[in-house]
């Protein structure tokens, strides 16, 4: 094995083990009332995941290659989506209600 590959994927762990435990530390310490707010505020992040796994699914040539960058392209998309949907329906509970004082539920 070459020296510099090596070296690369060391680092790239050290990288990756470093921004895992930075980014537990960070979200460790949000209170629990402000993490859906953090998190769906955040949702350009799932747009940047998805931009790179379009790029790893461009890059790939295998098959394997081709089915971990799908199912990347796929899982972020979803992601993506699924937090602007939470965030519409975390903004939905501030809007006022069109119930008068008097009215009373339909049972």
């Amino acid at each position: 094995m070459d020296l510099t590959v090596t070296l690369t994927g060391f680092v790239a762990l050290y990288i990756f083990m470093l921004a895992a435990f930075t980014g537990y530390e960070i979200i460790g310490r949000v209170p629990a009332i402000l993490h859906t707010p953090l998190m769906s505020g955040s949702n350009f992040v799932h747009g940047i995941v998805v931009v790179g796994a379009m790029y790893a699914l461009l890059n790939a040539t295998s098959t394997i290659e081709q089915v971990i960058g799908f199912f990347g392209v796929l899982l972020g998309a979803g992601n993506a989506a699924g937090g602007y949907v939470v965030t519409e329906r975390m903004l939905e509970m501030f809007k006022p209600s069109d119930k008068k004082p008097g009215d009373k539920q339909a049972k």
